[in-house]
């Protein structure tokens, strides 16, 4: 495991002669040559890899156990100087019974031999013809192949300091899987020795167990099944290399291919447990086993790569699909939300203040569809655009055509006359933009909201995201504050794909324009006023930083617990080309900072609704104090 967490696992696909048990152990240590060479720690191999899974009655042939004993033999000799553990599979004969069993070996050493435990016997399958089950059996040790072996389910292997359990195809299928048991018992990786033919529809099953297995135990799992070369008398095995870690496939091989595959991944041991540390429910009582844990350590100076992909935009879905389904979702949840609020409060007017920015335009979105939805006029939707001394035209524009495209009740009413006398009333010299000058707009625009509000008899519906609260990048009570805000779980990033999903999806012709361009406009609370061209001169990104890095950065810290070094290496990884060494330290400094500093905001919010898996709301996900220190955050920075 190197020093952010990592573990680097594979998941071999072998090519298989029936009964060939030599050539399946030349098949088994060249792969595990590769896998040493590209500094892979555990490798593991199909069901029965010495023997290949479809023997039928050979299993009952003398000739073929021995040949299967002595390929283990040779197996583990020349692989003896290899930095590998590898997980393999053969039958085991012990007491005059055959197991189906799976063989650890790591520098030359058998460390330990895992019977399957559930023998399935239904359909296409008959192990039982020729195998007992292993269930139950522990505290056993064998010979095997001229080593002194234990034997049993009962085992678990701590694998360069990383707890980990096997278990054997159909143990994965079954109500309570082995596995299940051996994550309560502390074991992170599960290895599966599998070999699994195709029928229609059962890969997307497959694939589903394997994520959903992970994400129950909370582990890593790394599934390989028999490919090419497995007898096709009744049966195709096409091959099936899968990587699972807390509920999302990391990794995965091709299917039916005719080539040998080694499918790797770096697996996040310290996320893992974070994981169960966070989640109180993991750690159940009455799951207690004894199991025997097997120490290995495997030194390994060979150079790796990093074999895992880094999203660089975790809050936002990366494939078409699953960005229509999500967004559709999180409008359903948002304007859900705001119809609670309504109904309960008898509310049949909502007031908004209208940027043409992108929050303000996701919040009045949001609140169109849930006056729909309720059945109430769109008319009793407030717009409100407020021109300062930084509005631009085209912002405005943009506000003016949203609010009249989606037919919501317009007005405005422009803030320089009103800012100007309370800059004499304090003794404000307008021409210092200091944060006087700057905030006190955000506070006049929220007094107008606020007393629309009380005139009308309506709601002031916040549109505050949530990476401006983790950064603080709002006014105290200024836009920091409304009756409800809809936005408040919202990262930028997402915002952003949010408002462009839904001019793709329903809007007119001009709606759609509009929404595009405020897409495409450049982030700013427009307090100060712009340049000589009429365009944008206070760019929100050029004084906190990229809201892409700051999504990432409150991700990995908030969602996973990560330290700020992983999550600068990791930012490296997954802004490599668009971001340097030095440009990642400086934003990661700042968000730190700033999120430490700005608590005191977010402990007194708005209620609004939780939309995904990390919140910031002081009354659910995140309670901390607003004094903590950030030292040990930023020190080890440099």
């Amino acid at each position: 495991m190197n020093e952010y967490g990592y573990m680097k696992v594979a998941a071999a696909v072998p090519e298989v002669r029936i009964a060939d048990c030599r050539f399946n152990a030349e098949r088994i240590v060249t792969m595990m040559e590769k896998a040493s060479d590209r500094g892979i720690e555990v490798v593991v191999f199909p069901e029965l890899s010495v023997t290949g899974y479809t023997c039928g009655d050979l299993f009952g042939q003398s000739a073929l156990l021995a040949a299967a004993e002595s390929a283990v033999g040779v197996i583990a000799e020349q692989t003896a100087g290899l930095s590998v553990t590898g997980i393999i599979g053969t039958p085991v004969e012990v007491n005059d019974k055959l197991y189906n069993c799976a063989v650890v070996i790591s520098g030359g050493k058998i460390e330990g031999i895992v019977p399957k435990s559930h023998i399935p016997n239904y359909s296409e399958f008959y192990e039982a013809r020729w195998f007992a089950s292993g269930s139950g059996i522990g505290g056993s040790s064998i010979i095997f192949a001229g080593q002194q072996a234990d034997f049993g389910c009962d085992l678990l292997f701590e694998i360069n300091g990383v707890p980990c359990g096997i278990e054997i195809c159909e143990d994965l299928w079954v109500p309570i899987p082995p596995s299940s048991q051996m994550a309560l018992n502390g074991a992170k990786v599960i290895f599966n020795l599998s070999a699994t033919p195709e029928v229609i529809g059962k890969h997307d099953y497959l694939r589903q167990l394997v994520a959903q297995q992970s994400a129950r135990t909370h582990s890593a799992y790394v599934y390989a099944s028999s490919g090419f070369g497995e007898s096709s008398t009744d049966l195709v095995f096409a091959g099936n290399g899968i990587i699972a870690e807390c509920g999302h496939i990391v990794a995965s091989g091709e299917r039916f291919s005719y080539d040998e595959q080694l499918v790797v991944a770096d697996v996040d041991i310290e996320l893992i447990g974070n994981e169960r540390r966070r989640r109180n429910t993991f750690r159940a009582e009455g799951y207690e086993k004894e199991y025997t844990i097997k120490a290995i350590t495997n030194e390994n100076d060979m150079p790796a790569t990093f074999d895992r992909t880094i999203d660089p935009l975790p809050f936002v879905p990366s494939s078409a699909d699953r960005r229509d389904s999500n967004c559709r979702e999180i409008f359903a949840i948002q304007s859900h939300g705001l119809a609670q609020r309504i109904a309960h409060t008898g509310c049949r007017c909502a007031v908004i203040g209208i940027s043409g920015g992108l929050d303000s335009t996701l919040a009045l979105l949001v609140t169109v569809r849930t006056f729909d939805r309720l059945g109430l006029d769109r008319k009793g939707i407030i717009g409100v655009t407020m021109p300062g001394f930084g509005t631009t035209g085209r912002t405005h524009d943009n506000a003016v055509t949203l609010m009249r495209e989606l037919g919501v009740s317009m007005r405005e009413i422009p803030i320089a006359a009103a800012c100007r006398q309370h800059f004499a009333d304090i003794g404000l010299d307008p021409s210092q933009r200091n944060v006087a000058y700057e905030n006190s707009q955000a506070r006049e625009r929220t007094q107008i909201l606020m007393d629309i509000a009380n005139m009308e008899g309506g709601m002031v519906i916040g549109t505050g995201d949530m990476s401006e609260a983790a950064l603080g990048w709002a006014t105290y009570n200024g836009d920091h504050m409304s009756m409800y805000n809809v936005n408040c779980s919202v990262p930028k990033t997402l915002v952003r794909e949010l408002v462009i999903w839904a001019a793709d999806n329903g809007a007119g012709e001009r709606e759609a324009a509009a929404l595009r361009d405020v897409a495409a406009t450049p982030v700013s609370p427009e307090l100060l006023p712009a340049d000589e061209n009429g365009e944008i001169a206070q760019k929100t990104e050029d004084l906190v930083g990229p809201y892409e890095l700051h999504d990432f950065f409150l991700f990995n810290m908030l969602r996973y617990g990560f330290t700020p070094a992983k999550i600068r290496f990791l930012a490296g990884k997954a802004f490599n080309g668009k971001y340097d060494e030095e440009a990642i330290d400086k934003w990661l400094k700042v968000f730190i900072r700033r999120f430490f500093s700005q608590q005191y905001k977010r402990s007194a919010v708005p209620d609004g609704p939780k939309v995904g898996t990390v919140a910031l709301s002081p009354r659910g996900d995140w309670r901390m104090p607003s004094d903590a220190a950030a030292d040990e955050w930023i020190d080890p920075l440099g």
